[in-house]
């Protein structure tokens, strides 16, 4: 899809939004809001998944996460419940704050409707392009997040998520996912969890 000045300026927005993240993370030496390079991830990985994406996917994979940390988990009973009530929350919230900042750069309602829609994950496994974001979620999880998080928990605990993540993802997004450039231990609990 060819770049339109629209789609150039929601990535500033999103971008200048995410910069105000108070975690870093640092990455090839560098130090990067947190959410500001899971946006950058996002589209990369996007890009590469699926090269012909809506321009509503597009927006929607850079913003995905946007200003996470104002709602923190803390926040939230530490039970599944509370986990479950954190999430739905945090949709409603990234597609309110990706709405603003639409309407501010001037996009119809229609590609706002559209990139809410996906935002909130609706018909997941039933709309095509809900599940694109849903493995590029996924496929971004594996490649970066995936290890740091398996280090600090249980094996079991790990082989549980590996599991839940691989059945979101689609075939494509499971071939995806066993190309990724991952460590000799995350190929290792992959198998693992697949050979359960």
């Amino acid at each position: 899809m060819a770049t339109t000045d629209e789609l150039l300026l929601a990535f500033q927005l999103f971008d200048a939004a995410n910069k105000q993240d108070p975690n870093t993370e640092i990455f090839d030496g560098t130090t990067y809001p947190k959410e500001m390079l899971y946006g950058i991830r996002m589209t990369e990985r996007l890009n590469e998944f699926a090269p012909n994406a809506s321009e509503a996917l597009i927006l929607t994979a850079r913003c995905q996460h946007i200003c996470r940390w104002e709602i923190t988990r803390e926040s939230y009973t530490m039970n599944r419940e509370g986990y479950l009530k954190w999430r739905h929350d945090l949709k409603k919230f990234h597609a309110r704050k990706a709405s603003s900042i639409l309407q501010e750069v001037g996009y119809n309602q229609d590609t706002i409707d559209k990139v809410c829609f996906l935002l909130e994950k609706k018909q997941l496994k039933k709309n095509d392009q809900t599940q694109t974001l849903e493995d590029v979620i996924c496929l971004v999880f594996l490649e970066y997040y995936f290890e740091p998080f398996a280090l600090k928990h249980p094996v079991d605990k790990t082989i549980e998520i590996l599991k839940k993540t691989w059945r979101k993802m689609s075939a494509k997004g499971q071939e995806a996912a066993l190309k990724l450039p991952l460590s000799k231990y995350v190929s290792e609990l992959i198998f693992k969890a697949l050979s359960q």
